[in-house]
């Protein structure tokens, strides 16, 4: 029986692909949730062990990290991908917006990596792997979504310190994206604005993201490294 991969945030977009994806592998998937959807009972169906964690809640994680490690025994893989998006136009006060958005991409990530270690460094067949899904903007920063930026960055340079921290047996790396898929209701117009942003003008699509997981699960020689996504933004 394949060991566990443990994803955060199932429920939507690069989760529930990234769920589905080694599912359809045979590969059990250990995830959470905030929110309910319905396709939550669909994973449950294809047999993901999900749990209900509240990132904002410090006993919810609490609880869930103890959870996990009481049932299981081994890690394959930990990938942070859970992730909240308010910009300082939400009408929060400062002090909240950025309380939260280091919360989630910031504290949370850094207390499961480290109670996690111990299952991960159980898994011998290969070197584990840590992946922090972090964002094009950790590097570039964004005007409307300061806080956010900041925590991306923040996640960015755990990834270099945890890849330190945790070789060689347990790989760190990190996935920035840009544009890899639309929401529904986008316009034609903002498509059409935003691909524009890149040299390779389309969106990534969910594909190129599972590959690029892939490629990092398979490699025995990359560590502490981010993975760029992004069509080229950086130089337009």
């Amino acid at each position: 029986m394949p060991e566990p991969i443990l994803i955060t945030g199932v429920g939507k977009r690069l989760g529930l692909a990234l769920s589905e994806h080694f599912l359809s592998k045979g590969i059990p998937v250990i995830g959470t949730y905030r929110s309910s959807y319905p396709v939550l009972d669909q994973l449950k169906e294809k047999g993901a062990d999900l749990y209900f964690c509240d990132f904002y809640e410090q006993a919810s994680v609490e609880a869930f990290i103890a959870a996990v490690k009481t049932k299981y025994t081994s890690l394959r893989a930990l990938i942070h991908n859970a992730s909240d998006w308010l910009p300082e136009s939400s009408g929060l006060s400062a002090d909240k917006i950025i309380d939260k958005m280091h919360r989630v991409h910031v504290s949370v990530p850094y207390q499961m990596n480290l109670a996690f270690k111990s299952l991960l460094d159980a898994h011998t067949e290969t070197m584990a792997d840590i992946i922090h899904f972090t964002d094009y903007v950790a590097e570039k920063g964004s005007q409307k979504h300061i806080a956010y930026a900041a925590s991306k960055a923040a996640l960015a340079n755990m990834t270099l310190s945890f890849a330190a921290h945790f070789a060689p047996g347990i790989k760190v790396n990190a996935i920035a994206p840009a544009l890899v898929l639309f929401n529904e209701g986008d316009s034609d117009a903002y498509k059409a604005k935003s691909v524009q942003k890149a040299l390779i003008q389309h969106e990534g699509g969910l594909q190129e993201v599972l590959d690029a997981v892939q490629y990092l699960f398979s490699s025995q020689y990359v560590t502490g490294r981010t993975l760029h996504l992004d069509g080229g933004r950086h130089l337009k």
